[in-house]
Formats: C-alpha cells, sequence, structure tokens
C-alpha cells in the first residue's frame, strides 16, 4: 500500500491532514469501521476518497444527492481518479457502461443513490467485489430516514449481500448523540470508532434577537448598517420570500 501523505500530495495537491484526517484514514485503511461527524467544509470526504485509493479494488458511495455526487466525481476525475455515479439522470446507455467499467475493474469510485441500490435495475451492484463502502450524509439513517429517504435505514442489509464483512465509513456533518446511536445500530456498526471534530468556526459570530412587530423595518435597518456587505435571509415561504424582497429593492 502506498504511503498516505504521499498520495494526498500527489493526487489532491495538500501538504499534510486538517484536524482528524489522518486518524480516521488510517483507523480505515486497517480494515476497520468509523462513523466520522465533522462541519460542512472540513474535509469528510477526504476521510474516504484517499483510503479509495489506496484499496485495490472498488469503493462504492452511497449519497443522497445528485449534485453532491456530480461534484464528487469531477472532482476526483480532474485529480485523474477514475469514477462515475449510477442515478436516475442516466441514459440506458450510460448505465451500460458505468456497469462494464465496475466490473472491468476500470473505476475506483461509484456514487450510487440509495433508491438504485434497492430497485431491480441496480441488482448488479451486488456482485461487485467491494474494498470500501462510505454512507455519506448518515444521519438520514436517523433523522428522516422514515419519510424524506427510507431506504437509508435498509442499507446494512443490501451491504450483507454484497459482503457482511465489508469496512463501512459513515460520514456526516450534523448528528446529536441520539442520532449517532442511531447510525451505529442501523449500520450494524458495534465496533466502529467515533470520531467527531470540533464544531467551532472563529470566523463566525451567533446572536439572536427577539422578533418584533416591525420585522421588516428592522431587517432593512440591519441592512442599511452593513452598507456594502452581503447578506441572506431566510423566509418560512415562497410568497414571504417575494414579498420580501420587494421591500428590499424599494428600500
Amino acid at each position: 500500500m502506498k504511503d498516505k501523505v504521499e498520495v494526498l500530495q500527489e493526487v489532491f495537491g495538500y501538504e499534510g491532514f486538517r484536524a482528524q484526517q489522518g486518524d480516521i484514514i488510517y483507523h480505515v485503511t486497517d480494515g476497520q469501521d468509523a462513523l466520522v461527524i465533522m462541519p460542512t467544509g472540513a474535509g469528510k470526504s477526504m476521510c474516504f476518497q484517499l483510503p479509495g485509493i489506496l484499496f485495490e479494488g472498488l469503493t462504492l458511495v452511497v449519497s443522497p444527492l445528485i449534485s453532491l455526487m456530480k461534484d464528487q466525481v469531477e472532482s476526483l476525475l480532474a485529480n485523474g481518479v477514475e469514477a462515475r455515479y449510477y442515478n436516475s439522470t442516466l441514459s440506458p446507455m450510460e448505465e451500460a457502461e458505468i456497469k462494464e467499467m465496475a466490473f472491468s475493474g476500470q473505476l475506483r469510485f461509484l456514487y450510487v443513490s440509495p433508491e438504485r441500490l434497492f430497485s431491480p435495475s441496480g441488482n448488479w451492484l451486488y456482485e461487485l467485489s467491494l474494498s470500501l463502502v462510505a454512507i455519506d450524509e448518515a444521519h438520514c439513517i436517523s433523522m428522516w430516514g422514515h419519510d424524506f429517504r427510507p431506504e437509508y435505514r435498509n442499507i446494512k442489509t443490501i451491504l450483507n449481500r454484497i459482503d457482511e464483512n465489508i469496512t463501512i465509513i459513515g460520514l456526516t456533518a450534523t448528528a446529536t448523540p441520539k442520532v449517532q446511536e442511531d447510525i451505529l445500530k442501523n449500520l450494524r456498526m458495534t465496533d466502529a470508532n467515533v470520531f467527531k471534530a470540533s464544531f467551532n468556526r472563529p470566523n463566525l459570530y451567533y446572536e439572536i434577537r427577539h422578533k418584533t412587530a416591525q420585522v421588516d423595518a428592522d431587517i432593512i435597518k440591519f441592512g442599511k448598517q452593513n452598507e456594502g456587505k452581503s447578506g441572506i435571509v431566510y423566509c418560512l415561504s415562497r410568497k414571504r420570500v417575494e414579498e420580501l424582497a420587494q421591500t428590499l429593492q424599494v428600500n
């Protein structure tokens, strides 16, 4: 197996690991399961991408977000790593091409939506020889598992059909202790190490204010106090967004 720091430098262009990345990568490449909890932008994807490059076989990445799959696949390809995604956006010809690449050993990473794992068209995935499985956005198993992406709660059943001894890494940017427990239980990773990075962002400042009857006036005042800067206002409905946007444009 190649040197981990050498691969980090040659493939990704980084001089060294960030925060707990090194510990996680060494743990996973030893064939141990892991649950990784890191804030967005802290480098979660590196924790499975680098081991996937070091392993000989294919790494299967289960992800619920098509846009995220596309971004990560394009990033890997730009770094010279063969990767593809398998989801509902593909044509039958594209699906056949990806299947051929997966079985011929041309791919290092295959990103799959949870629905494809459970669909008849994805039965060929059970026949793949895998080195690692990464479950991205793993909090879906617990927080939204019953309604948002119900397939997430049955992923372990599918993985057992592939290889019950496969190394698994779950990754998420948000998980309370209860959610962590649910992820570990549902993926049957009772012996997994939990790696939790700090969520402190020294460049961010949080403030909570009591709502007043003059919400629009308060927002306009705040905007004028921060002239020349950028900001985002979240609203509960599209109608409210359009109303507030019009008010802000007038002012």
